[in-house]
């Protein structure tokens, strides 16, 4: 008796568990398949989309989507998607070909639709774009638009609201929940802008400037009152010739610049090479156009802003007295 009570008890356990397993089958069958152009666009996406959604990145964590070139794979990855989640404003040049080898017939969310664009200075996308070729013709493929909207956390905050559109429109029968979770997800981005502004308003203006990769600050720069000078301009393609590179280090020097950083994406080389030059100490790593790894400092779009903030405040703070966060 007591075996067969212990047999039925097995069966009945396994077929729990093959019910439990085809219910959690159908669940990640039934989720939204949404494709996003790079990590930080994934990340915004799965903020919003929660477990309603499955997404996936074409140009994964530390991946330079300036230099990206699809494959097969992501054509197939494309293929099965219903939405695609883009940046817009020039930023994925790749994905017009991409989309068409893909025969992609979803709903497209530009993240950055109704984003005022950044002008971009003359020295990035004119004649001065760093003697580069690439670079160049990066440039004028945004049309002097920057197209880093999402180092403005503000930006971000509209990046979330059309995501949240678009994942209804491919979703309808969600799409309390999407709006639901996008105003959540905004009062957060929400605090994390006003932190951010608390924070770099208490640098003084000599300690205000730094040296970066490429031209991907701008945004950041603008709502929180920073300088950054780009050794490259708004591709990380983009080299700088024997004569740029003299007059950068005359600009480093002369302008007192606080701090020299590295970017996720990008050969740190040449930064290293200006820092050895000019003395100027590198401050650490910056993320730009991607996040880090999962487990690491930027794994998502929240920690990514955070993290580029506690360095730029360490690099940037007075030794002593200043009060603002190390």
């Amino acid at each position: 008796m007591a075996l067969a009570t212990a047999a039925t008890a097995a069966t009945a356990a396994t077929a729990a568990t093959a019910a439990t397993a085809a219910t959690a089958g159908h669940a990640a069958a039934a989720r939204l398949p949404v494709v996003a152009s790079f990590s930080i666009l994934a990340d915004l996406a799965r903020e919003v989309g929660g477990e309603m959604v499955d997404v996936t990145a074409l140009v994964g964590p530390d991946g330079d989507a300036h230099v990206f070139e699809p494959t097969p794979r992501q054509a197939r990855q494309l293929q099965q998607a219903r939405v695609l989640v883009s940046n817009g404003l020039g930023f994925e040049p790749w994905l017009p070909r991409l989309k068409n080898a893909a025969g992609f017939g979803g709903v497209e969310i530009v993240a950055a639709q109704g984003i005022a664009p950044r002008a971009m200075p003359a020295s990035a996308h004119g004649e001065h774009a760093h003697g580069h070729a690439h670079g160049h013709a990066h440039a004028h493929a945004h049309g002097g638009a920057d197209p880093h909207a999402w180092q403005d956390v503000r930006n971000a905050i509209a990046y979330v609201g059309n995501i949240a559109r678009g994942l209804a429109q491919a979703d309808p029968a969600n799409a309390a929940r999407y709006r639901q979770r996008a105003t959540g997800y905004g009062a957060r981005l929400a605090a994390l802008d006003a932190q951010l502004r608390a924070q770099f308003a208490g640098l003084p203006p000599q300690r205000r400037s730094v040296v970066s990769t490429h031209d991907a600050f701008g945004y950041f720069a603008q709502a929180y009152g920073l300088r950054f000078i780009p050794v490259r301009g708004l591709s990380t393609e983009a080299e700088p010739s024997a004569r740029d590179l003299a007059q950068l280090i005359r600009q480093v020097r002369q302008e007192r610049v606080g701090a020299i950083f590295l970017e996720n994406i990008s050969d740190p080389r040449l930064l290293e090479q200006l820092a050895r030059e000019t003395g100027v100490a590198l401050g650490g790593r910056l993320y730009s156009d991607a996040l880090s790894a999962p487990g690491g400092p930027a794994a998502t779009y929240v920690e990514m802003m955070q993290a580029n903030a506690a360095r730029l405040l360490q690099a940037l703070a007075p030794a002593s007295g200043s009060g603002i966060p190390r």
